[in-house]
């Protein structure tokens, strides 16, 4: 019911709005509707579609000026971006795929048509000044419905600056990821880490990059992580590690013509008889890729004209996406909801731009340098073109190896040769890992013991009552005599570094020395220690603890070397057969690899499994060995020790055999090395590729169709690829 006073109102507005100047009425009503245009709702629609609907190609990063039209491996990873249920995605790309394109179309799709908050780091600040210039500002200039959420593009201000674009709903940030406060004082419901591959491998000593971006969506309805790049060295990458971790890998299968089955595209080589082929004598113009299932041949137009009816497929088997954004699973059954992280990979000869003659002529040229004695390298090649991650030669030992050579000799039982006994604990959450080594003449040594013991390491008393009691009891020597560790080295390097100091401490009388690894190349094994304690002055206490700073890459070179050791003798390393492949897995779980820092290469060990726990309890037990002066022995003196194990003809003992176990209490029964879960196996190669188990059984000859196929040189591997460098045949090799 309108009240008298309320009709009065609307009447006298009315008659003060008509003697406003029409131009003034104009204007004031543009104004509402711009403040007003946030609280509209919109109709939906795909990234896929508003980027076909709305995007151009700028001049000034664009080889063409045009209308976007994206090519038909772009549809799913655009309706991928823009899919609120998909959490995070990570692609693994080559160069001239279009990935900068579709991601500045979904920068621009998630400020116009969804209105969120977003930051896009870049591995430098130059970097995403550059990206800025050449991608964002051209976009917002040439795209015209972003007028409509950054009308006044033109004009410098606080709102639109390199680092920042201020748009009517949301903001979006552009920064560089080497420093940890640039992913500080956001909220964000997008996340996108551009050239993801060349962060550093931790930001100012806090994080991983992911790790710092991903905290900024925390509280997110729908948040969204973009993470793609061409990757770089192999365990050393970042787009690989999250690729690993991602639901649902992904490739892009098209169909072959002659037998019907599905594939992706694959570089191939010498050793398997399908992907890429070319006739050595003419490499510009028999350019084929091999069916793997039928080993039927197709050129790259054929590829162009069945691209269309491709689609995305997991190497797990359970998920499809096709082009319009549909998922299913292998039965082709529609899913209610996608994976919440996947990760594709798409590499050049997917690119209509890029000719397949083309991939080839760079790789011959690269080869025919190679055989003249240039300094040339296959990691470009293989980052830029294959979206491979490039794995160098590198110093490693193989596990399996290890295990074959163990020998038949009990643990907790010193076998001859073994005159001393040193231990190393290395310190984890909830649990102590001991490794027990007997020393011989010349540093041969042998595992006595590995043991994991649980407890709480916060309580001196559960070092008291659980550790302490293993490290103090009686080993056998073969001939039955007891035998007690000599020296004990404690890693400090953990959460519990003040608990390690008052444990040895209290038990320096027993030689058990408190020690740090330090990772520095040329820094010694054994070198002069600190003294930690201080009294109520601040001084140092002269015998209190001390803290011992072991040289781990000296150290690590000095094992490795002695575990490529085929004889018994001085420096060998003996195994036992009742040790686990875990031990061996843990003992061979680090590599020597050239890395790129700002002071230029230099060599790492670098950790490529989970547990690395052996391979550190062995450097402290060689810390421990050194420190007793193992190295420095003379034969006189190792006799000594060796006359005080024979056995006493007057006084034999009867059951040298048996093993004395420790005294432990009875709670918390030792639990195997904990493991982390093992990540579903990844194809990180073209040639590991391998045919899916659910494809029909093919006919041994090509079934009659009426597709002809371009002829070409025959099916024969070796006639297409000429291929004779050791080093690449290791390269291409199948997994």
């Amino acid at each position: 019911m309108t009240t008298p006073s309320r009709t009065l109102a609307t009447a006298q507005f009315r008659r003060s709005w008509c003697n406003i100047h029409p131009d003034v009425r104009a204007s004031l009503r543009a104004c509402v509707a711009r403040g007003l245009e946030t609280l509209k709702t919109t109709t939906h629609i795909s990234l896929c579609d508003w980027a076909e609907k709305h995007f151009y190609l700028s001049a000034e990063s664009s080889q063409r000026i045009q209308r976007w039209e994206a090519w038909p491996f772009q549809r799913g990873i655009l309706h991928a971006m823009g899919d609120d249920y998909i959490e995070e995605i990570t692609l693994r790309k080559s160069a001239r795929v279009g990935y900068s394109k579709m991601l500045t179309a979904a920068i621009g799709y998630f400020a116009q048509h969804k209105h969120r908050n977003q930051c896009v780091w870049q591995p430098t600040d130059s970097d995403s000044d550059e990206f800025c210039k050449t991608e964002i500002e051209p976009m917002l200039k040439d795209v015209g419905i972003m007028k409509s959420v950054l009308p006044k593009m033109t004009q410098k201000n606080k709102g639109n600056t390199l680092r920042m674009k201020k748009f009517l709903g949301s903001i979006l940030f552009m920064k560089g990821g080497t420093s940890s406060g640039n992913y500080r004082r956001m909220t964000l419901q997008v996340a996108i880490l551009d050239e993801f591959s060349a962060f550093d491998q931790k930001i100012e000593k806090s994080s991983d990059p992911w790790t710092l971006a991903h905290k900024r969506l925390e509280g997110a309805t729908y948040p969204k992580l973009i993470a793609g790049s061409t990757p770089r060295i192999k365990d050393l990458d970042h787009t690989e590690r999250r690729e690993a971790a991602a639901t649902a890998r992904l490739k892009y299968h098209i169909t072959c013509p002659h037998c019907q089955a599905e594939h992706p595209l694959i570089w191939g080589s010498k050793k398997i008889a399908h992907g890429i082929k070319w006739d050595p004598l003419e490499p510009e113009t028999s350019v084929r890729h091999v069916c793997p299932h039928c080993h039927g041949s197709i050129i790259q137009a054929d590829y162009l004209r069945l691209q269309h009816q491709g689609h995305w497929a997991s190497d797990c088997g359970n998920y499809q996406l096709d082009n319009q954004g549909t998922w299913t699973n292998e039965l082709g059954t529609p899913l209610t909801t996608p994976p919440r992280h996947v990760a594709f990979h798409v590499w050049t000869a997917y690119s209509p731009q890029v000719t397949w003659s083309a991939i080839v002529r760079e790789f011959v040229d690269l080869l025919r340098a190679k055989r003249k004695g240039e300094q040339v390298s296959l990691e470009g090649f293989t980052n830029e073109t294959l979206g491979e991650t490039w794995e160098d030669e590198v110093e490693k030992t193989d596990s399996h190896e290890l295990q074959k050579r163990a020998e038949p000799y009990p643990l907790r039982r010193v076998p001859l040769g073994g005159l001393d006994l040193v231990a190393a604990v290395d310190v984890q959450d909830g649990w102590w890992a001991i490794a027990v080594w007997a020393i011989g003449r010349s540093e041969e040594m042998w595992v006595i013991d590995w043991h994991i013991i649980e407890g709480d390491l916060s309580l001196e008393g559960d070092w008291e009552t659980r550790l302490y009691p293993y490290l103090h009891s009686n080993f056998t020597h073969w001939h039955g005599r007891p035998m007690k560790i000599s020296a004990v080295a404690i890693d400090t390097g953990g959460h519990y570094t003040h608990t390690v100091y008052n444990f040895c401490r209290k038990h320096a009388g027993e030689k058990y020395f408190a020690v740090k690894g330090e990772s520095m190349d040329g820094k010694p094994i054994i070198s002069r220690s600190s003294n930690q304690d201080i009294n109520l002055r601040g001084r140092i206490i002269k015998h209190g603890v001390k803290l011992w700073l072991v040289g781990t890459d000296t150290a690590k070179d000095l094992i490795f070397a002695r575990l490529k050791l085929d004889q018994p003798g001085p420096g060998y390393l003996h195994f036992s057969t009742e040790l686990k492949i875990e031990f061996y897995n843990g003992l061979t779980s680090e590599v020597r690899r050239t890395v790129r820092t700002t002071k230029g290469d230099t060599h790492r060990w670098v950790k490529v499994t989970q547990r690395n726990e052996p391979l550190d309890c062995l450097v402290y037990a060689l810390f421990a060995s050194l420190r007793l002066g193992h190295d420095k022995k003379t034969e006189n003196q190792w006799a000594q020790l060796e006359n005080a194990l024979l056995p006493d003809l007057f006084n034999p003992i009867v059951t040298p055999i048996a093993p004395i176990t420790p005294a432990l209490p009875a709670p918390h029964a030792a639990p195997t090395l904990p493991a982390k879960p093992a990540a579903r196996p990844i194809q990180t190669s073209a040639d590991s590729y391998k045919p899916d188990s659910t494809q029909p059984t093919l006919p041994a000859a090509p079934p009659a169709i009426s597709y002809t196929p371009s002829t070409g040189p025959t099916d024969n591997p070796d006639a297409y690829f000429d291929l004779d460098d050791p080093a690449v045949i290791a390269l291409y090799a199948p997994a």
